[in-house]
């Protein structure tokens, strides 16, 4: 973990305001989840099985003797509160943006912190290929407003449901013909 030192806070705060101008130019609204969650929300959001879960969440038990965690990522905690407050009976299409520190128990490598912090948005409602486009174009707008230059963004797919079947087959397929090859 570490201080953000006065000579350094003015850089955050306009990396933030920035954020905040950006995402609300496209009409997500900011939200403020705890920092503290119950343990439960981040094994059954993230995934039992995953390395987050397992290996890098700070978990521990209170003097209530409840599992708490603090929080490895924010999607998790938004969409807690997106449930919990009914936000998409107000209205269907629900977009989101947070930001703030959030915590991993990893070992500590070059670059990498136990406390980081993280700028995400959220868009709720809609299944749509259109909403993951609109949050590719607002980041690619984020970072043209920071000032940086030459950089690329990369998308990736698994395709459709459908799609997703068909390689999925053709994966087991492959993997069962190297059984001795893989645990």
């Amino acid at each position: 973990m570490n201080d953000i030192l006065p000579e350094e806070v003015g850089l955050w705060q306009r990396l933030e305001k920035t954020a905040r101008e950006v995402c609300e130019t496209y009409g997500f609204k900011e939200i403020r989840t705890p920092l503290l969650e119950e343990t439960g929300l981040f094994s059954r959001g993230v995934g039992e099985g995953t390395q987050v879960v397992q290996k890098e969440m700070y978990t521990f038990q209170d003097k209530g003797e409840d599992w708490v965690t603090l929080r490895p990522e924010g999607t998790a905690s938004v969409v807690r509160s997106y449930i919990q407050h009914s936000m998409g009976a107000q209205d269907a299409l629900t977009k989101l943006y947070y930001l703030g520190p959030m915590f991993r128990y990893e070992r500590p490598q070059k670059g990498r912190l136990r406390q980081f912090h993280q700028i995400g948005v959220e868009l709720l409602g809609v299944d749509s290929p259109l909403a993951d486009a609109e949050v590719v174009i607002l980041l690619d707008r984020f970072v043209k407003r920071l000032g940086i230059k030459n950089y690329q963004i990369q998308i990736n797919s698994l395709g459709t449901a459908v799609e997703r079947q068909g390689y999925l087959k053709t994966l087991t397929k492959f993997l069962e013909s190297k059984k001795s090859l893989v645990c």
